[in-house]
Order: C-alpha cells, then structure tokens, then sequence
C-alpha cells in the first residue's frame, strides 16, 4: 500500500512521478535525521546554514544548499518546508524575513516547526503534555512561546509543530566527554529530564509530514524521563570505565545556557504523538540510544 504523501505511477507503483521537495531551514542535526530518510524516496532537499563550509558539507550530504539569510528563499519550488531555527530577541528570523511569502504559500503540503519543551517552564519534576500551560523560565522559551504563536498565525497550510526534548544522538551524548575526562556527574536532587534520539526525531517527522493530520502539537521525547547523572553512569558502565565523582549542582562548572537548563524539571508525556500518528520510538529510552550510539561507532 503507497504511503500518504507520495504520488505513485499507476503503471509502476514503486515509481515517484511527482518530485517531492523539502524546504529545511536551518539544516542541522535534527533535520538530517529527516534528510536521511527522504532522500532514499527521491527527494529533493534544499538546506540553508549561514556557513560557507557547511554548505560545502550539505552538498557532500546530497543537500542542495543555500546561504541563508542573504539569498531569497524558493518557496515557489517547495512542496514541503521545515524550520529549525530559533527565535532570536526579534522574534523569529524566518517570519520576519518571508512572513507575508509564507502565508501567501498556499500550495505548500505541510509545514513543520521544531520547537522544544523548554516552553513549559519548571514543573519539578511532575509530567507535562500538550495542554500544559505554557510557563517558561527562560528568556529563550519566551521566545519560543511567541514564535510558535506566530508560526500559528503565519501558515496557511498543515502546520504541525514539534516540541521536543533534550536532543542526543551520534556525536552528541557523553561518550566523547567520558572518553576526554570531562564529563560531569552533576547532583541536583529532583532533576529530571525528557530526551529524544536524533533518530527517533526523523521518523517523528517522516510520520508528521505523511499523515493527514491537520493543524497539531506534538511533544516528542522518549518513554522514560531520568535524572542526567543517571546518564553519565550508565554511559560510562557501557565504556567500561569509572563515572566521574559526584559534583553538586552549585559547584559545577557550566555554562551560563547549561546551567539554565537546570533552572527546570520535567517530565514529558508523549501520548499524543503516538496515538495521532501512530509513532513509536527506536529507543524508548536513554540506555537503549546509548547502546546504539556505541554500537555504531564499531
């Protein structure tokens, strides 16, 4: 059975006869989780980055790339568009460049954001789900409320946006850090975080953009939420080497952005997503990512 999304050949269903193209704003890890998937299927992908030699990358990558902001962008060749970029103190950079080019773009099959549950604030610990109140702590998930309430406003079309945990995924966990011994074992009694593996955000949005859902909000993490020490521990069990000592929170050295994350806890629920759009993730939680990471780096 052909999936929603696709335009086959009656004469030989395997056959695309309608090229799908994939407008990817700020084409990062996320969005190549999604690129990884379509491209197989014939898919044209354009991604823009502000960096010449990331462009040079996405090319390598089978990405058409674009240098964005500073070119127009081809809306008019989209048949789906994604944005991954964040809001900035002006609010969203997309809208205010190409708003009116947006709304106007109504032959557009679907339109995703990737937004983070960061929107939720703190909540010490308890669960959160689409219908939480948006409470952020931060500055940036200020931003990320507006934005979203003008990518809302903005679309015409199937707009489903994505709200999504703390991201992880090959090259972005704790092995390197474990590896350079400075990874840290930070204690903060009752902190707690929802993740999402770098894969399971491509099927997600594979899912999305096949579905017949219209408008629609959807966090996406996995099944078990856990307290970051947690992590390092078991990260450092399947490297089979000693976890750093435990450091208090007060006494970590963080970033300023990093130790803002600490300033909430949550868990996620992510009933929603899996019910409207039948998802499952690969790695429900962070032992079984973790496990894969490994695994893949042979």
């Amino acid at each position: 059975m052909p999936q929603s999304g696709l335009a086959l050949c009656p004469r030989k269903p395997d056959m695309l006869v309608m090229a799908k193209t994939l407008l990817s704003l700020g084409h990062g890890y996320s969005a190549q989780a999604l690129a990884d998937l379509l491209l197989p299927m014939g898919w044209t992908i354009i991604g823009t980055t502000r960096n010449p030699d990331r462009a040079a990358e996405l090319a390598r990558a089978g990405i058409e790339p674009l240098i964005w902001p500073g070119t127009k962008l081809p809306l008019d060749r989209a048949t789906h568009l994604l944005s991954s970029i964040a809001p900035g103190e002006q609010g969203d950079p997309v809208l205010a460049a190409h708003g009116a080019e947006i709304e106007a773009a109504t032959h557009l099959d679907w339109v995703g954001y990737l937004s983070t549950t960061g929107i939720y604030g703190d909540h010490g610990g308890g669960w959160v789900d689409e219908d939480t109140a948006l409470t952020p702590s931060t500055a940036r998930g200020r931003a990320r409320v507006a934005a979203e309430a003008a990518w809302q406003a903005a679309t015409p079309t199937r707009l489903h946006i994505l709200r999504l945990a703390g991201i992880y995924g090959p090259g972005r966990g704790p092995f390197d850090r474990l590896r350079a011994g400075n990874a840290q074992r930070i204690i903060k009694r009752g902190q707690v975080f929802s993740r999402i593996h770098r894969d399971d955000i491509g099927g997600a949005l594979l899912a999305a953009m096949q579905s017949s859902q219209a408008h629609a909000i959807y966090n996406l993490c996995d099944d078990t939420p856990a307290p970051p020490q947690d992590v390092i521990v078991y990260a450092a069990e399947l490297l089979g080497i000693e976890p750093p000592p435990e450091i208090a929170f007060a006494e970590a050295d963080l970033s300023p952005m990093a130790r803002s994350f600490y300033s909430e806890s949550k868990r996620v629920q992510n009933a929603r997503i899996k019910r409207a759009l039948d998802w499952q993730p690969l790695y429900p939680d962070y032992r079984s990512g973790l496990r894969a990471i490994l695994e893949a780096e042979g």
